[in-house]
């Protein structure tokens, strides 16, 4: 399976996914806002392919990207505010 992360966004919406010869694999997506805030707002895996880390690699990708950038983020889907709530290391980048 390919895990390359690809990486894609305008104005104000961006998306980290991985894909195969079917499509898309794992996406995670976000909204930009005005204030610096990265708004993740939906984290989805192919559900054969569930719980082989991909989501997580997707935000883990999202957070280095937030660092290089100087953004915040707000894990507003469920999966991201769980894994923010898990690993305090993210903490730099949790808007407040």
């Amino acid at each position: 399976m390919n895990k390359e992360i690809k990486h894609k966004e305008n104005h104000t919406r961006g998306m980290f996914y991985m894909e195969d010869d079917k499509g898309i694999t794992s996406e995670l997506t976000y909204t930009k806002k005005d204030n610096g805030v990265l708004v993740i707002d939906h984290t989805e895996t192919r559900s054969e392919l569930e719980g082989n880390g991909l989501a997580s690699m997707l935000l883990e990708r999202s957070i280095a990207y937030a660092r290089e950038n100087n953004y915040k983020i707000d894990p507003l889907c469920p999966f991201a505010e769980v894994k923010f709530d898990e690993h305090k290391e993210y903490r730099d980048v949790l808007a407040n």
